[in-house]
């Protein structure tokens, strides 16, 4: 059984209800590492679930950095103005344009990503695993690929505030939060170099 204390703490640092908290920690059998990690699984669900919702509502941020020579600015849209209007929601925001300006990433989803860019990408790493046993050098090629567009695609990075969350899993455990599909609508950077 979970002590108010130990649900307290989790919904501090999670931000969802006391209920789920309860449930996660009885899950977890009071293990608190063990009890984030059942609610990261059960926003992905949720977010899944809400995947097909209509946004009707948003907020746009930006973030300077370094004395003004790098802006990061996203739209994160909402289903409804309640959430788009809360304070936590702006907080989201400005945080994923905060990242948007130290990661520089080149697309919001892999949806981004144009069929040329692909083919681009598969060319130079083609070289890079000539060497490779044939047998293996299509799971190789694909294997870079992959792990190039993690780096350039925003939903995929890990956050630049808390590294063991991709912005993904942040946006999933918003939705779980909130109770609305989320998503980021658009983001650019602008920088002077």
């Amino acid at each position: 059984m979970a002590t108010t204390e130990e649900i307290k703490a989790l919904r501090d640092l999670t931000g969802v209800s006391v209920m789920q908290c309860k449930k996660a920690l009885e899950e977890a059998g009071g293990d608190m590492e063990k009890a984030k990690i059942i609610l990261r699984k059960h926003s992905a669900a949720i977010a899944t679930k809400k995947a097909d919702r209509e946004l009707g509502a948003g907020v746009a941020a930006a973030y300077t950095h370094a004395g003004g020579s790098v802006v990061g600015a996203v739209v994160l849209a909402s289903e409804t103005d309640f959430v788009s209007k809360n304070e936590e929601f702006a907080r989201l925001a400005y945080d994923i344009a905060m990242h948007v300006a130290a990661m520089n990433p080149q697309f919001v989803s892999r949806d981004d990503v144009r069929e040329s860019d692909l083919k681009a990408a598969r060319e130079v790493f083609a070289k890079e695993v000539e060497k490779v046993p044939e047998a293996a050098r299509s799971k190789a090629l694909e294997g870079k690929v992959d792990s190039y567009l993690r780096e350039r695609v925003l939903l995929e990075q890990p956050f630049v505030k808390q590294g063991d969350l991709t912005v993904r899993q942040l946006i999933d455990a918003a939705v779980q939060k909130f109770g609305e599909k989320i998503a980021i609508v658009k983001m650019a950077r602008l920088s002077v170099k």
